[in-house]
């Protein structure tokens, strides 16, 4: 299934995660109505110092990683990464290392580096959590799949819109990719 968590924000501190709601659909076992945290306070941070440690990243590649791993299914929103952002490089753990415009590339200090040995457990709690929020929700999809679906449906309500659209064409272009994709 294809959908994406809502994004609702708490901001009493930086370091607050959204909270997953449901939008768009549904999902079995899963309660839209229910306000489980996707994060609980700090954890967005570790999981940006990890990421960080692994390369260097403007934050929008930070929402985009942490979408994929997600599995597609949630993607933080800027208004949470942002500030993480900001808290992390005022707290010396993060730093610009390089800057074209308004885009900033960040990677870690030694003192980011420290903190993130020191938090190993931690580290691996929320990325543990994701994971299985991952396989939960993602459905286990690559993201390249997912793309290639949403080109396919756009490409399809554009032409069902000019509507010059032959149906029994259509349902034969659709039919037989869903037999080829059968005897892969």
């Amino acid at each position: 299934m294809f959908f994406r968590f809502g994004h609702h924000h708490h901001h009493a501190h930086h370091c607050h995660g959204p909270h997953g709601m449901g939008r768009g659909g549904s999902h079995p076992g899963f309660d839209p109505r229910s306000r489980s945290r996707m994060f609980e306070q700090g954890d967005l941070r570790f999981v940006v110092l990890k990421l960080l440690a692994d390369k260097p990243a403007h934050g929008y590649e930070i929402i985009k990683r942490v979408e994929a791993l997600f599995g597609g299914a949630y993607a933080p929103s800027p208004g949470i990464v942002y500030p993480t952002l900001t808290m992390l490089e005022e707290q010396g753990l993060i730093a610009v290392v390089e800057s074209e415009g308004p885009r900033k590339l960040y990677g870690l200090t030694d003192a980011g580096r420290t903190e993130l040995a020191g938090a190993q457990a931690d580290v691996g709690r929320v990325f543990g959590r994701m994971d299985e929020m991952r396989r939960r929700y993602g459905g286990g999809d690559a993201p390249e799949i997912r793309r290639a679906m949403e080109n396919l449906g756009a490409a399809l309500r554009l032409r069902v819109a000019r509507g010059d659209v032959d149906a029994s064409q259509v349902t034969a272009i659709l039919d037989e990719a869903a037999r080829r994709l059968e005897t892969l």
